[in-house]
């Protein structure tokens, strides 16, 4: 943690934060350029809050798993994903999750070859199994490496553990029953079949072989494993739709929630809404979003969806609904993570975070209230679809 995140994170507090006006969060979360790049920077939180608490869910009629939180904590960055952290900084991040309330945790073996899992399980020992909520993932198994582990393209200073992708049932039971071990738990609440994916250029035979592996292999154990209470539900947690809609093409096992990330966000969720979601809808599966903020692009960063190559147009339509913001005395971080959480089928939203200053913005801005001549306007000017549920 810079000399900068630790004086934000001791002037804005965890719990006391949580609770505090967002003119004092603003006033206490670092210098506030238009944009900022650098990481561990918190983006300041404009608007007046409406709540003190997070949005939970109520039970659903039509959906076959909802996760009790709408808002959650993504495990990539305390995974040391382009950078490390250390074992206390990833602590002191998770200690601020949980002071804000955060009781959503996701994680997965791939997160730095285990040190997410680890670390997050190390957090959670002591505390009551039953207040709180973690999914991790299936698809690769890891083995001890040997010796200290090179840098990966991805995770920095990982732990040291080699992969090998295993899609069968006997490799979707061995890697639940490794986090288990992991993560120290008694249970695991969400499993996801893990980047059975278009953009995975590591599966042999591409992603339709992983598919079909998956679909006699891990989809069924993982069935086996809800049905013996070692799960409570399963799905899949992809970059793309395509494996998610295969499996509700069919007679398939049905993931009972699957998350999607890069897929549904303020600036990016044509398809997913006219397409992803109501395949979803028809079996009764709900979403978590991944990258809700386009891997920090919507909360300044120079970085989009885990490339620094940005698409064509986004940092125009970003500054755009950054002035649609500002006139209604909002940010676009906010709105960002508002609009990802409004969809009747998402359970939750799982930005992840490298700093606790980050924690205590996120969860900030789960408490603001966005005027609806906000929303309006943005669909006015074909900013967001017009047919896009927002927060009410």
């Amino acid at each position: 943690m810079d000399r900068r995140d630790f004086l934000t994170y001791s002037a804005v507090g965890t719990a006391a934060a949580a609770l505090l006006p967002a003119s004092s969060v603003a006033s206490s979360a670092a210098p506030a350029p238009s944009l900022l790049t650098e990481r561990g920077s918190v983006m300041r939180t404009e608007g007046r809050p409406v709540r003190t608490d997070l949005p939970f869910n109520s039970p659903s009629p039509t959906l076959r798993y909802m996760t009790p939180q709408r808002f959650g904590m993504g495990g990539t960055q305390i995974g040391n994903i382009f950078a490390p952290l250390s074992d206390e900084q990833a602590g002191l991040v998770l200690q601020a999750a949980w002071d804000a309330g955060v009781r959503l945790y996701d994680t997965s073996p791939f997160y730095g070859f285990g040190l997410s899992e680890y670390r997050v399980g190390r957090f959670l020992h002591g505390k009551d199994a039953n207040d709180y909520v973690v999914s991790t993932k299936v698809g690769r198994v890891l083995t001890a490496a040997g010796g200290p582990r090179a840098d990966h393209a991805i995770w920095k200073s990982p732990a040291p553990f080699n992969y090998r992708y295993d899609y069968t049932a006997a490799g979707a039971r061995r890697s639940v029953e490794d986090s288990l071990q992991r993560l120290g738990l008694p249970r695991i609440d969400i499993v996801f079949i893990h980047d059975i994916s278009p953009d995975n250029s590591e599966l042999e035979g591409g992603w339709e072989a992983a598919y079909r592996i998956a679909r006699t292999g891990a989809m069924v154990e993982l069935e086996k494993m809800r049905d013996e209470g070692l799960i409570k539900a399963w799905g899949f947690g992809v970059n793309t739709p395509n494996a998610v809609v295969q499996a509700m093409a069919g007679d398939d096992p049905t993931p009972d929630i699957v998350l999607l990330a890069c897929q549904y966000s303020l600036l990016e969720h044509g398809d997913a809404l006219r397409n992803t979601f109501p395949a979803l809808s028809r079996k009764g599966t709900s979403v978590v979003v991944g990258t809700p903020l386009n891997d920090g692009f919507l909360g300044g960063r120079s970085r989009y969806n885990f490339s620094l190559d940005l698409p064509a147009g986004a940092v125009e339509k970003r500054a755009r609904i950054m002035a649609v913001a500002k006139r209604h005395g909002i940010d676009i971080h906010t709105a960002a993570l508002q609009f990802a959480a409004a969809h009747p089928q998402v359970s939750a939203i799982i930005p992840g975070a490298r700093t606790p200053g980050q924690i205590v913005s996120n969860v900030q801005a789960m408490k603001v209230g966005i005027p609806a001549a906000f929303w309006e306007e943005l669909k006015s000017l074909t900013l967001i679809d017009a047919q896009a549920p927002v927060p009410s």
